[in-house]
């Protein structure tokens, strides 16, 4: 049984939010292997998804990000050598 179904075996269903944000720097598979390990290992965060070349980077989250995990990710990114540049514009 998983973590969204009650005992009766009834299950609900989870919003998930994306939200698109820009890092510098992420040119090769090994750059984009270490911004989705750290950025992944955040506990708000469900999935992450880095693209190569552009630096975009997908973050689902269990409900609308704030001002308070925009600035973790932030942390997070320049902590892990690159440069987060804020959320992008799709």
């Amino acid at each position: 049984m998983s973590d969204c179904c009650t005992p009766d075996g009834s299950c609900h269903t989870q919003t998930e939010t994306k939200t698109v944000y820009k890092v510098h720097g992420v040119g090769s598979a090994h750059c984009q292997g270490i911004v989705a390990k750290a950025v992944g290992a955040l506990d708000e965060v469900r999935t992450v998804e880095v693209e190569i070349g552009t630096g975009l980077v997908t973050v689902t989250t269990a409900a609308e990000p704030g001002e308070e995990l925009d600035k973790l990710i932030a942390d997070t990114v320049d902590e892990a050598g690159y440069d987060f540049a804020g959320r992008a514009a799709v």
